[in-house]
């Protein structure tokens, strides 16, 4: 099952090493990873997306919390939460096809970043399946590069992390 890990942590040289080598070290996969720092300079805020049982995802939660540059970590998929991904996609947008991809663009609340004689970049925000979907609807020759975040994630309404 996917769960989305979340975790504040000193924001210190070798914490993100640190996290990452314990899910290599057990044979764990990272789907996707963001860091960043929080209100707080001293904090960086981590998402980690993984996949495993509940005995793996309790395992890994043990092993964040062990370690000494971890403050809290939440298992956001445990209850209701907010889920984004931010996608940067480059097009070849020539002839009918700028009209059409304008089109999508809209369809989906995408915005066209950049233009030029032959690419639009569109920029979309969602979860993975809406930004999966829209590369799925358009034509797979018009792609020229695609760059996603990985998710992010928050608690909803009063729930937090947070020291």
């Amino acid at each position: 099952m996917r769960h989305i890990i979340s975790l504040l942590m000193e924001n210190e040289a070798g914490a993100l090493s640190r996290v990452a080598g314990l899910f290599s070290a057990r044979g764990y996969n990272i789907e996707s990873l963001t860091v960043a720092p929080t209100e707080d300079l001293t904090m960086s805020r981590m998402t980690i997306v993984t996949s495993g049982s509940d005995d793996v995802i309790e395992q890994i939660m043990k092993q964040l919390n062990k370690l000494i540059e971890v403050v809290a970590v939440v298992d956001l998929t445990d209850g209701e939460h907010l889920e984004r991904e931010l996608m940067l996609v480059k097009l070849r947008a020539v002839g009918d096809a700028r009209e059409e991809l304008k089109r999508m663009a809209d369809i989906y609340r995408g915005r066209i970043i950049d233009v030029s004689d032959k690419t639009y970049t569109i920029e979309l925000t969602g979860t993975g399946s809406k930004l999966d979907s829209f590369l799925l609807a358009i034509d797979r020759g018009l792609i020229l590069e695609t760059v996603r975040t990985g998710s992010s994630g928050i608690g909803r309404g009063d729930r937090i992390l947070k020291l």
